[in-house]
């Protein structure tokens, strides 16, 4: 695990390149402080860095790592699991390595496969492979995105970097902000492939960047290598007892392999738990592997309903793991290291989660531990939100529908934040899917309330955008229409929040924030493939969500996990009480004083002036409402913070 970087010039390199280099190195030193490399080809206009955080082959993984001939170079962020097989294999077939590194194995698959080496690659990774011979770079993303990769191109040069800070460290970029995606952070869902800053560029999941030199020029193509593919709507596999014991079969299989392959490493491996069967299961099946109890790390909350330690300790105590559990208050989420988050995460978030993932992941590494095994990605898999359930339920067909009044009853608590407190459509989604997703209807919502905030020459600029509209097109028609309602809006939030939410904020720019690694097993590709053969009527059994993963983990849940429903782990929102409204109230006057608001540009200031007094002015009251206004409050907050990170590009301390 660690930060990748670098540029191409086919002109050459200055004699300021090295210095250039450092610099962007010097951004990504927390996702690398156990040493950095460069290599600097002048001649092809050539600069790589590596900052490194030794996890496989503790005294020999140093990169970038070149092959004997020196044709191909390659730099590598992420863990590459069953490395050795594949060395082992490769040396059948002539390789030799001179690293005990998982990465280097890119280099002999490359010479062997060409681009189609990706496909042999099983992990979290995202790398960038440059090929003397082909004057070609590749820059590669893993297929869900779980490893994060930046660039800009333009004709005369390429810039790459782990994070987007990385890229913007290169002298010849000007950072700002924008504003399209300005909009798209206030209402929380981003355009795939899109950054904060104009002319920086994602790397989607399951895809490639191919930059070739062609006269001088650099050309760039982006190729899709992966992607999820539900069967067509009557294609899956039977819902019948036999086929549905199979599956339950199958699936713990494919997860205890996935576990057993991220336990994998020359440093202690914990696990993140919560009261969720995801984090759960995670453990139980950790706990049997390991020769000595798991460390387990919790986060607990001051308000009951978003307190999750108490069941979190059940699952501790009956798998003898050795757990500590971390106790976040307001002055946790709404101090300091609200910013700090901000300038990790290059983007905003509509809850203090992530805030409260970075002090875990800060104890973590506190703690000696440099990797943890999580459990993202079971949701998406196996059906497991609420939003999901209200798909299937609405637009699966009328066996489902009879429990839609239950279900309402129980998604009260996520209404104006994760449910819309009121149904909307967009033809953009009704084309693509037959019906506009419930996961984006709150966040479309989000967007009514954000559009009166605008300054007017953000209104001139963005006039004629539709968002909502953007995000559509950017989603392969051929991979959602046909399929059932269950398997779209699956498909729809694994290619935007997913990437864009739960595994940047929520997952490695929090933990490498603290250069701590972690591995979600549920996104292992194996069991990916297979979970999407499971039939809907399974993955939402009766209206329990989850029903094969929970059936598959049944023997290692205790009953009150196993029972449990799904309730979306997240932090308390400042409307629950007093002491997190003045923080935010804190950090709102400190960020965001009238002048700054006039300086950024992005928004009026008399409509935002009203919108923060209507804020204060409610109180700790409860409700939708309240729900809807610290979304805005936290966003407009991480803009504003955004703006000032593009203009000093130091982390702000965290208290």
């Amino acid at each position: 695990m660690c930060g990748i970087c670098g540029s191409w010039e086919p002109g050459g390199l200055g004699d300021d390149a090295p210095a250039a280099l450092e610099a962007m190195m010097d951004t990504l030193e927390h996702r690398g402080p156990d040493g950095r490399g460069m290599h600097l080809d002048r001649e092809r206009g050539l600069a790589m860095g590596h900052t490194r955080l030794s996890i496989i082959g503790l005294d020999s993984g140093a990169q970038p790592i070149a092959d004997a001939a020196g044709r191909r170079v390659v730099s590598v962020n992420g863990e590459l699991y069953d490395y050795k097989r594949i060395r082992a294999e490769l040396a059948c077939d002539g390789a030799r390595f001179r690293t005990k590194s998982d990465s280097e194995i890119v280099l002999p698959l490359a010479e062997r496969h060409g681009h189609d080496f990706v496909h042999r690659l099983r992990g979290e990774f995202a790398l960038a492979l440059f090929d003397r011979e082909r004057r070609e770079l590749v820059l590669v993303r893993d297929r869900f995105g779980i490893k994060p990769l930046y660039y800009r191109l333009t004709p005369g040069r390429c810039v790459w970097g782990s994070e987007v800070k990385a890229v913007l460290a290169h002298p010849e970029i000007e950072p700002r902000l924008c504003p399209r995606a300005a909009l798209h952070q206030m209402m929380q869902v981003m355009v795939p492939g899109t950054t904060a800053f104009e002319g920086v560029r994602a790397v989607r999941p399951g895809h490639m960047l191919v930059v070739r030199e062609a006269g001088g020029r650099l050309e760039g193509r982006e190729v899709r290598w992966w992607d999820l593919d539900f069967p067509r709507a009557g294609d899956h596999e039977g819902a019948d007892a036999a086929s549905a014991a199979r599956l339950v079969a199958e699936v713990r299989d494919r997860l205890v392999d996935a576990v057993g392959v991220r336990l994998e490493a020359d440093v202690p491996v914990g696990c993140y738990l919560s009261g969720g069967i995801d984090s759960c299961s995670i453990l139980g099946l950790a706990a049997p592997m390991q020769q000595s109890p798991v460390k387990a790390f919790t986060i607990s909350f001051d308000h009951d309903r978003y307190d999750e330690a108490r069941i979190a300790r059940e699952m501790a105590q009956a798998t003898g793991a050795d757990q500590e559990v971390l106790s976040l208050s307001a002055a946790d989420l709404y101090g300091d290291s609200f910013a700090t988050v901000v300038w990790h995460a290059e983007r905003t978030f509509y809850n203090t989660l992530s805030v409260a993932k970075w002090h875990m992941s800060r104890r973590v590494r506190e703690a000696g531990f440099k990797v943890v095994v999580t459990g993202e990605g079971s949701d998406e898999l196996f059906g497991g939100y609420p939003f999901f359930k209200r798909d299937m339920f609405l637009h699966g067909g009328e066996g489902q529908r009879r429990h839609g009044a239950a279900m309402e009853a129980a998604n009260r608590a996520f209404r104006g934040a994760i449910l819309a407190e009121d149904d909307r459509s967009h033809p953009a989604f009704d084309e693509l899917c037959g019906f506009t997703p419930s996961w984006i209807q709150p966040w479309m919502l989000t967007l009514e309330r954000t559009l009166p905030l605008l300054s007017g020459e953000a209104r001139a600029e963005l006039d004629g955008y539709d968002p909502v509209a953007a995000i559509a097109e950017t989603i392969d028609p051929e991979r959602v229409r046909g399929r059932h309602p269950l398997d779209a809006a699956q498909y729809t939030w694994a290619k935007t929040m997913l990437e864009g939410q739960i595994l940047t904020w929520g997952g490695d720019r929090v933990d490498m924030a603290n250069s701590m690694e972690s591995r979600p097993a549920f996104l292992d590709h194996h069991l990916a493939e297979l979970a999407l053969r499971i039939p809907p009527e399974l993955r939402i059994r009766d209206g329990v969500e989850k029903w094969v993963l929970r059936e598959a983990m049944r023997g290692v849940l205790p009953e009150v996990l196993y029972r449990r429903e799904k309730f979306p782990f997240m932090a308390p929102p400042s409307h629950t009480d007093g002491a997190k409204r003045d923080g935010v109230d804190a950090l709102l006057r400190r960020w965001m004083p009238r002048e700054r608001v006039e300086e950024t540009g992005l928004f009026d200031p008399e409509a935002v002036d009203a919108f923060v007094a209507r804020w204060r002015a409610g109180g700790a009251a409860d409700g939708d409402g309240a729900n809807r206004d610290d979304i805005l409050a936290n966003h407009l907050l991480g803009l504003h913070i955004l703006d000032q990170v593009a203009e000093a590009p130091a982390v702000p301390a965290a208290g």
